[in-house]
């Protein structure tokens, strides 16, 4: 597993929960598609079977946990 955090202001129950759809984005229209998390999410879950994770609260910072498994799935 690898977890990688920061001590940024955190995210709403409501963003956090939408983050791997594809197109979702915080940005104003024009600015960001919306499809990093949502690439991340095929790659590790769909391509590794592995998981990902995102652990965040308002003012506490966010974490990602990324497991990928020993061996690939036949």
């Amino acid at each position: 597993m690898i977890a990688i955090s920061d001590n940024g202001e955190g995210m709403a129950e409501e963003t956090r929960d939408r983050i791997f759809d594809p197109f979702f984005t915080t940005k104003p229209v024009g600015k960001g598609t919306g499809l990093g998390l949502s690439i991340a999410y095929q790659i590790v879950v769909e391509k590794h079977g592995g998981a990902i994770r995102c652990l965040s609260k308002l003012a506490e910072g966010t974490t990602f946990e990324i497991e990928l498994p020993l061996r690939p799935p036949h």
